[in-house]
């Protein structure tokens, strides 16, 4: 079984002129992100059916739609609704994602509760620089945390690489932040995306990998970010069992050499990576299967 943890999906209407929509909205974040090369960017904007495509292109039996870290509320309610409809007519192929923006105060975590009840199979993708909330210090985010761990469900959240390169939109993400946040929430399961921004590599320290217990870690935009050494890595540092295979489709993370996204390139290149196949077979759908309890 082959589950991408990392995926999202615009609606044609978006993808019609998304800047226009994000301002729209108050996305400005969004909007230099993701739609400011439009429609010549990394960004692809598939069809639904072009979706489901290429999922079966890419054997892909399970993919998880991730929200996106929207600034205001009601876009990620917006999202949301979006994703339970798609859900509902492919029920077997979707886990849905519940974007949530903690800062718009106690009365989001009724919308969590009703999106717990409504099938999410966690929250996320967040990040809260972006979102303008303290991810240290903010009672309503820490109250969800805590829900999510009643609930059994986990939080995605992105991450950018310490030492990287500089893009339009970037925004940086303390890596102690994380690892103050998973020691203070031991019982709340957190998946750090685009491998955790390389904190993987501090789980060397004893004392840090303790800390990170509860931490999972996806592939998302790999390489866009590092070589392709980097699956082989990090599972050294810390074993297959926390790496969660994502693609951030539809992004093209092989810009050269791809004029629209696939998932296939970054399945081709974590079965190249030199790993046991055992290895492989957990990154790519087993320790999903058993974190979502497929």
């Amino acid at each position: 079984m082959t589950i991408d943890s990392h995926i999202h999906f615009f609606p044609p209407a978006i993808a019609a002129n998304p800047v226009v929509w994000a301002e729209a909205r108050g996305e400005q974040h969004w909007a230099a992100v993701v739609a400011k090369d439009f429609p010549h960017g990394l960004q692809s904007w598939p069809t639904e059916t072009e979706l489901l495509a290429a999922l079966d292109g890419a054997e892909i039996d399970t993919a998880i739609l991730l929200g996106w870290y929207w600034e205001q509320q009601e876009t990620c309610e917006e999202q949301l609704a979006w994703y339970l409809d798609i859900k509902q007519r492919h029920p077997e192929r979707f886990l849905v994602f519940a974007p949530i923006q903690p800062r718009a105060g106690a009365a989001v975590l009724d919308y969590a509760k009703r999106a717990l009840d409504a099938g999410v199979s966690g929250f996320g993708e967040m990040l809260p620089a972006a979102q303008d909330f303290d991810i240290n210090e903010d009672p309503v985010w820490h109250q969800l945390c805590e829900l999510c761990a009643e609930r059994g469900v986990p939080i995605n959240l992105h991450v950018t690489e310490a030492a990287g390169h500089d893009y339009t939109g970037r925004v940086e993400t303390p890596l102690m932040d994380y690892v103050r946040l998973a020691q203070r929430h031991p019982e709340t399961t957190f998946i750090l995306a685009h491998w955790g921004g390389g904190l993987p590599f501090y789980e060397l320290n004893p004392k840090v990998r303790r800390a990170l217990r509860n931490v999972f870690y996806d592939t998302a935009a790999s390489p866009l970010l590092y070589d392709s050494r980097i699956w082989h890595m990090v599972t050294e540092v810390i074993g297959p069992e926390r790496i969660l295979f994502g693609s951030d489709y539809p992004l093209r993370v092989y810009p050269k050499r791809q004029e629209t996204a696939s998932i296939v390139p970054l399945l081709e290149e974590s079965r190249a990576s030199g790993l046991s196949a055992t290895s492989v077979e957990k990154i790519l759908g087993g320790n999903a299967r058993s974190l979502f309890g497929l």
